[in-house]
């Protein structure tokens, strides 16, 4: 699997994604990172072992500590993929745009035909 689809298939479930979003803010030993989680430890260590082996974590050794790291590096590529879209989607609000602007502007110039009765 190349690199993205194993960033992606490590970003797909929220538990990770809450794992990462806890990352962002500092290095966490595993306790601390399962403690909001009502899972075991065991699985907080395997959904550790899938974001390491998508390079989205890295666990370091601090004597007896096992203190984990964001590496983000990793999602550069899935924002960089993403940014492909984020253009496609602009120049389409950008045309539906000018179509607005052109619709309105037809119908304020639009001669008014007094009521007949």
């Amino acid at each position: 699997m190349d690199q993205l689809s194993t960033v992606f298939a490590a970003l797909a479930d929220p538990t990770r994604r809450a794992i990462l979003a806890r990352l962002a803010e500092g290095d966490a030993t595993v306790n601390q990172l399962a403690e909001p989680f009502p899972i075991s430890l065991q699985a907080v260590s395997k959904h550790l072992k899938v974001l390491e082996q998508a390079g989205l974590i890295t666990r370091g050794r601090d004597a007896q500590w096992r203190p984990c790291r964001l590496e983000a590096a990793p999602l550069r590529g899935v924002t960089e993929w993403a940014e492909t879209y984020r253009r496609f989607w602009e120049e389409r609000y950008d045309r539906l745009d000018d179509y607005l602007r052109d619709l309105q502007q037809k119908t304020h110039k639009a001669p008014s035909t007094p009521k007949e009765k």
